[in-house]
């Protein structure tokens, strides 16, 4: 029998708890889903931004939070990064007969934003979003930047986000989110000519 959150040929799927003295976060995940989520992380505007990502990548997202926001929400956005980051490279498995690349350009009026992704099992990030204010509602753009920082360096992938242009800056972080969530469905498809070869010449990721 398989260990729960072990993926199986059907459903890749994974649930991964993090717990520390600032925040308790649960993530499920079903990278073979149809974009549903159920989402309580106490920051209502990465609720927003999240379910972007589970509808447009087409992953189910159930993601619970509670931290220490009576401080400010850096604690939890963060840390809501990690833990999925961990989920998705958990529910990946060995990653074979994966695309691994996924790529995805998002307008949203006048902002357009970039995401290219490389499940390359070595983390980075370059992000350049020249967001034109500081705050969303309550919501301190700089998190943006640290969510993404926690995903990566956890799913170990490869992510490049380019904000091209944009005035508003909710529009501006919706085209990431979302073109987040397209590169990442790419990436994570099982190629159809590549079943059961790792996209790889290493032979490893």
């Amino acid at each position: 029998m398989k260990a729960p959150g072990t993926p199986t040929h059907t459903t890749r799927t994974a649930k991964v708890e993090r717990k520390t003295a600032e925040t308790t976060i649960t993530v499920a995940v079903n990278l073979d889903g149809s974009g549903k989520t159920a989402l309580a992380t106490g920051v209502p505007f990465l609720d927003h931004m999240l379910d972007q990502v589970g509808r447009h990548s087409l992953i189910d997202l159930d993601i619970g939070a509670e931290g220490d926001l009576h401080i400010d929400a850096h604690h939890t956005v963060e840390d809501i990064g990690i833990t999925l980051g961990q989920a998705v490279k958990q529910a990946l498995g060995d990653k074979k007969g994966i695309r691994r690349f996924g790529h995805a350009y998002v307008p949203l009026d006048e902002a357009l934003s970039r995401v290219v992704i490389d499940l390359s099992g070595r983390p980075g990030l370059e992000f350049h979003v020249p967001f034109t204010r500081a705050l969303i509602g309550t919501f301190d753009v700089d998190l943006v930047h640290e969510f993404f920082q926690g995903f990566v360096n956890h799913a170990l992938a490869t992510v490049h986000i380019d904000n091209l242009r944009g005035d508003n800056a909710h529009h501006q972080a919706e085209t990431v989110f979302k073109a987040f969530a397209r590169a990442l469905r790419m990436a994570c498809e099982r190629d159809p000519r590549a079943t059961g070869l790792l996209p790889s010449t290493k032979g490893a990721l």
